[in-house]
């Protein structure tokens, strides 16, 4: 993969496709390859660009201070595009949003899939979700750690094993593992974006949640469908917490219009 360097280390990233540019941001239990199923359309229309946060995939653990808005910011100046199609999975998702908020006039449209709310009241599931992988990571247990964090964001809390299908644990556990071994630094790095109202986002936006997935999550996003003007909900019967994985061919067919717009 190409990669952007500066003084911190440096940004992972790969460009495919031709036409309008779109930016795939993953989401935090994961790296760009989360999106590898929904790519080959995309870039039939489109030049789709993915890229790795820092401490995720290909991309170096942070060395000191940086935004996640600051480095999409600079890898779009170093591509040479000045408005793109933002599409956000997850902490992804914030990281779009903020992008939008800081930077409206470089945003052609928005989609955020399962974004979080800075701030949000978390329910007892999420915080014995939280206790337990803090747990484990105090003692070093990254097995565990990595099981705790599949159960959530990949199964779900409400099905079983046997309805994910065959082969995505696999595909996730090294992203997941990355993500995890960099959790620490990463927090301790990052320096966020100032908060913005995103009532003022007044480029088409889609928010996409799944059936499956936490049901903060599920509340999170009808409150970005309804907070942000003329937002579009989309909710995915098949899908948890991540969408791309769990429901490309349906994803596709949602973001494929939208994006031609």
């Amino acid at each position: 993969m190409p990669t952007l360097a500066d003084d911190l280390g440096c940004l992972s990233y790969v460009v495919a496709g031709d036409g309008p540019p779109v930016v795939l941001v993953h989401a935090g239990v994961a790296d760009h390859h989360m999106w590898d199923a929904i790519v080959p359309a995309l870039a039939e229309q489109h030049t789709v660009i993915r890229y790795d946060l820092r401490g995720f995939g290909e991309s170096t653990a942070p060395t000191g201070p940086f935004s996640e808005t600051d480095d999409l910011r600079r890898l779009l100046d170093h591509l040479g595009y000045e408005c793109v199609r933002l599409v956000g999975a997850s902490w992804g998702g914030r990281v779009a949003v903020n992008f939008t908020l800081a930077h409206p006039g470089r945003v052609h449209s928005l989609a955020v899939l399962a974004p979080p709310w800075p701030g949000y009241h978390w329910s007892t599931k999420m915080v014995a979700y939280d206790e337990a992988e803090t747990a484990a990571l105090s003692v070093g247990d990254l097995d565990t750690a990595v099981g705790i964090n599949l159960d959530m964001w990949l199964r779900g809390p409400v099905r079983s094993w046997e309805n994910v299908a065959a082969g995505l644990a696999d595909q996730l556990r090294g992203p997941l593992r990355t993500s995890l071994v960099n959790q620490g630094i990463v927090g301790e790095y990052s320096q966020g974006s100032p908060a913005g109202d995103i009532t003022g986002i007044s480029v088409p936006t889609l928010v996409g949640i799944g059936k499956f997935d936490v049901a903060d999550f599920q509340d999170i996003g009808r409150r970005y469908a309804s907070e942000i003007p003329d937002a579009t909900l989309v909710e995915f019967a098949t899908a948890a917490h991540l969408i791309a994985l769990d429901a490309p061919t349906e994803l596709t067919a949602v973001l494929g219009p939208f994006l031609a717009r």
